[in-house]
């Protein structure tokens, strides 16, 4: 589908806009800075709603396409498009990043480059989520996390320059794998062309067997940092802790989806005879990942460490329904010679892959006003200490409620939205890995407790003495919180307005895993 407004470029292109512009004001008009870089991360939304209002979900393939050349060279395009599986992601990011941006008006150091930093990290993933060539993708990719370096390092807490150069660190080593194995398949497939579908059509017959497996892990790596799975999450925690709070939601809300996001849409489909091969050993992990997170999140003191190691469980959750999805078409097979329904299995591969998206959306929402609400109380109290913290009831008691809601939310309950996405990974796991799903439900357990624990400890018991008289929710700060609740009630409630984006999308992602 073509549209008469380039509406992706604009997506892409205001926030980056509103960054260049801020390069003009004086720098001590720090009003004028923060009005510009909100409307700038708010109008993306708008444009966000015109593409969903006109989005045809029946339609196969990317709509609202837009290509050009970019290096005639090397066959790269400048090349934009947006379906079912990419559109969830993108309004995400049109949700938070205008509410990070109200967020941030409380920042007052060095206000001019924080904002400029601010809305090229927000260009750099509305371009993830929408390009369509791999170097266009993979300079996205970078784009997003060089910001995320800075603002760390310059607005981070006391042990920012540790936090944010492990992040560099990790995030290095990641985008080097990456391009790696972006260049291998480009070389490997020869067809001159990075062009994310046409490299994905070619490279399961054109990539000698010997070198797929090296490949695949060249280019899981790179989003398995950033995603991050288990071993390789320990820079998030510290990432997390330091950075300032607008900066920890969009790394939880939408940062983190990047790399999910890059095995659905690179990794998975490009060599699906290998993530078949690799679906037990990454179902593994991920459950691993679901237990770790949700156990040593609830041995935490440090309440936005508590959140940082939850996004680490609920992300597990995202990577057993990829590996679910992918070994859906074989195990669909196996049924059929036991005698069983194929149809039965290549459903809950749908599911799964449903499960996925719909559990990137969900954990995006409940963690972003989880940071927020942790923000809050540091602003006002100067502690994230559990033992210092309590009887917020009776103290302030209207963010207490929406802890109270958020917690309740990210524990899975029904009626939010993180219940759907856990129910569709469950249900979609279930007649491929059985047994993962079963060891999951433990980590379920474990983020009933932790959730539990960490509101029983903020909000319950009698109020400290020195937090007397500590002002309750603002204006400004209950905008930022409505909308999320607002959302994880909506699609908690009706989660059709998504999964009947998803469902052509996921048939034929389960399709293409599946050889057809």
């Amino acid at each position: 589908m073509s549209a008469s407004l380039p509406y992706l470029s604009l997506i892409v292109g205001v926030p980056a806009a509103g960054a260049l512009l801020t390069l003009l004001i004086p720098r001590d008009n720090h009003r004028a800075i923060r009005l510009l870089g909100t409307v700038a991360l708010a109008l993306p939304l708008l444009l966000v709603a015109a593409v969903w209002a006109g989005f045809d979900p029946a339609a196969g393939g990317p709509q609202f396409v837009e290509r050009y050349r970019w290096i005639p060279t090397l066959g790269a395009w400048y090349y934009l498009g947006v379906d079912g599986l990419s559109l969830p992601l993108v309004a995400l990011t049109a949700l938070v990043a205008p509410l990070a941006a109200l967020a941030s008006w409380g920042i007052e150091h060095r206000v001019k480059e924080y904002w400029v930093l601010l809305g090229l990290l927000v260009t750099g993933i509305f371009g993830v989520f929408l390009a369509l060539d791999y170097l266009l993708f993979y300079v996205f990719f970078e784009l997003s996390l060089i910001p995320m370096y800075f603002l760390i390092g310059i607005w981070g807490g006391p042990r920012r320059d540790y936090a944010s150069l492990k992040f560099f660190i990790y995030t290095l080593v990641g985008s080097i794998v990456l391009i790696v194995g972006i260049l291998g398949l480009y070389f490997l497939t020869g067809a001159s062309t990075f062009d994310m579908v046409e490299l994905a059509r070619r490279a399961p017959a054109a990539v000698p067997p010997a070198l797929k497996l090296p490949l695949f892990l060249l280019l899981f790596a790179g989003f398995a940092i950033k995603t991050p799975m288990w071993p390789v999450h320990t820079w998030l925690p510290d990432a997390h802790v330091e950075a300032p709070t607008p900066i920890s939601v969009i790394l939880a809300a939408v940062l983190l989806k990047m790399g999910t996001y890059g095995m659905m849409r690179i990794t998975w489909p490009t060599l699906p005879d290998v993530a078949r091969d690799l679906a037990g050993t990454l179902a593994a992990l991920a459950v691993i990942a679901i237990l770790y997170g949700a156990f040593t999140a609830l041995g935490q003191r440090d309440f936005k460490r508590l959140v940082a190691y939850s996004s680490v469980s609920q992300m597990g959750f995202v990577v057993l329904a990829l590996a679910a999805a992918a070994m859906a078409p074989a195990a669909a097979e196996a049924a059929q010679l036991a005698g069983r329904d194929p149809q039965v299995v290549l459903e809950a591969g749908q599911s799964a892959t449903m499960a996925a998206v719909f559990m990137m959306v969900a954990h995006g929402l409940a963690s972003a006003l989880l940071f927020l609400l942790v923000g809050f109380w540091y602003d006002r109290t100067h502690t994230r200490d559990f033992d210092r913290l309590g009887g917020m009831f009776r103290t302030t008691p209207v963010a207490a409620t929406f802890l109270g809601i958020a917690a309740f939310a990210n524990l899975g309950l029904p009626g939010f939205s993180t219940f759907i996405g856990e129910f569709f990974t469950l249900l979609g796991t279930l007649p491929v890995f059985p047994t993962a799903v079963y060891v999951a439900l433990v980590g379920l357990v474990g983020a009933a407790m932790y959730n539990l624990t960490m509101l029983q400890r903020v909000t319950m018991g009698p109020p400290k003495p020195e937090w007397h008289g500590l002002p309750d929710v603002t204006p400004r700060e209950l905008v930022t919180f409505v909308p999320l609740v607002a959302a994880m009630l909506l699609l908690g409630w009706m989660p059709g307005l998504l999964t009947q984006v998803l469902s052509t999308p996921v048939a034929q992602f389960v399709a293409k895993l599946g050889g057809m």
